[in-house]
């Protein structure tokens, strides 16, 4: 059982950066593709990015391609999402994933999630 704990959202200015993190454990991290989701009260849980466990190349969400970076560090066992130029439209509460394949674009392929952190941008 994979546990998931988010941190790093907060309120922040448009043009602003954040750093998400999301701290894993229970688990083989390095065998996890991890991905990051963000929802808006009234909408579906949407994909925003995703690193596969390989090591191969990230998946970005068209609306934040450019602007936010995936990494993980997997000594630390912990997957980032650096947030930059933030728009109003990014505010959200930010989930992070796990699932032992491939990276996914659909939420319910992943089968471990943490509690989420807001981001909050104004304008």
């Amino acid at each position: 059982q994979v546990q998931l704990v988010e941190s790093g959202g907060r309120l922040v200015q448009a043009g602003g950066s954040l750093r998400l993190s999301c701290a894993a454990s229970g688990g083989t991290f390095v065998m996890y593709t991890m991905a990051w989701f963000r929802q808006v009260p009234g909408k579906e849980r949407e994909f925003v990015a995703g690193i596969s466990w390989h090591g191969g190349p990230a998946d970005y969400a068209d609306s934040v391609k450019g602007r936010f970076t995936i990494s993980r560090d997997n000594a630390k066992n912990t997957v980032y999402l650096q947030m930059n130029v933030l728009q109003p439209e990014d505010a959200a509460v930010y989930y992070c994933a796990a699932r032992p394949w491939e990276i996914a674009r659909t939420e319910l392929k992943y089968n471990y999630w943490g509690q989420g952190t807001q981001v909050t941008v104004s304008s």
